[in-house]
């Protein structure tokens, strides 16, 4: 399992009944989580010191239950072997549960950080002033998007809510990141990979991090099982022969591991030097040892010479 294991800000303190218990910089949430199906006894104390807890509706949905909690933080994240290139964000807990970050993926921030950097150390010494052209897709309020570019890249981050993307703004300028080489835009992916092939634009890595479903901009759908396989082989068309890297996430429980292993073998892998691995991704709960499940991920990478 990848297991995002590096937090200090962040952690998951106990699981049980169908909700996690986290902590969010000082703060305690509690949150539904369809993963927790065990019934164990919820002895931490933390259970009754609550700062929010979400509530779900059987009817869908759901609202927050508050307990002097501010209506924004920030946490951090010590990207790097010692934490150098810190992330900062902007947190609020809004709809659907969500804080504005997935905390999980931080070890997928951590894979292609030292893929783009020793790229760009290797293009450093043999003076190559190539740029390290790296796309997020789906790319929410910018985790990813951040620690790419805390590596060096240069980056365009695609995503369908304007909201997430003047959220991921805030997230960059909060880690130094104003200035850096990021372009935001407010599209729909789908249409835009479209756009970039007819254009014959080319990236070093590809970020996809897609919804189980969603709708875009101008009401366009996707759902995952039906439209994952036709976009990976249209984004492909957009990824260097020689390329670095290719990631894709999933949070849906009918695409395994396995399933997303053999799309990047099949559509991504071919005609490359590389090697595609994927697995589980989890987050380490404190109080009894166990890794939470938090999804898939499945990764091409290049490679070495």
């Amino acid at each position: 399992m990848f297991v995002a294991k590096n937090w200090i800000d962040y952690e998951v303190i106990d699981c049980s009944k169908g909700e996690k218990l986290e902590r969010w910089g000082k703060y305690i949430l509690c949150r539904p989580d369809p993963q927790v199906i065990w019934q164990s006894e919820k002895k931490n104390p933390f259970w009754k010191k609550l700062n929010g807890h979400y509530h779900r509706s059987k009817a869908g949905g759901g609202d927050w239950e508050f307990f002097s909690l501010p209506k924004q933080w920030q946490i951090s994240y010590p990207l790097g072997e010692n934490g150098e290139d810190s992330l900062n964000f902007h947190l609020k807990p809004f709809a659907f549960k969500h804080t504005g970050i997935f905390p999980e993926q931080a070890v997928n921030w951590e894979w292609f950080y030292r893929l783009i950097k020793k790229e760009k150390e290797r293009r450093e010494k043999s003076g190559d002033k190539t740029p390290i052209k790296v796309l997020n897709l789906f790319a929410y309020t910018g985790g990813a998007t951040l620690a790419a570019a805390k590596a060096g890249a240069e980056l365009t981050h695609v995503d369908a809510s304007k909201g997430m993307v003047s959220w991921a703004k805030e997230n960059a300028e909060g880690s130094g990141l104003a200035d850096s080489p990021i372009r935001y835009l407010v599209d729909d992916c789908v249409k835009f990979v479209e756009r970039e092939i007819r254009r014959g634009n080319l990236y070093d890595g590809i970020i996809m991090d897609p919804p189980s479903y969603g709708r875009g901009p101008k009401g366009e759908i996707w759902k995952i099982e039906d439209s994952i396989y036709p976009f990976l082989k249209l984004s492909e068309k957009i990824l260097k022969k020689d390329s670095l890297f290719f990631l894709l996430n999933s949070y849906t429980t009918g695409l395994q591991a396995g399933v997303m292993q053999y799309m990047l073998e099949e559509l991504i892998g071919k005609g490359r030097n590389g090697k595609v691995s994927s697995d589980e991704i989890g987050l380490p709960v404190s109080e009894n040892g166990l890794v939470l499940p938090c999804g898939c991920a499945a990764r091409w990478e290049k490679a070495e010479s």
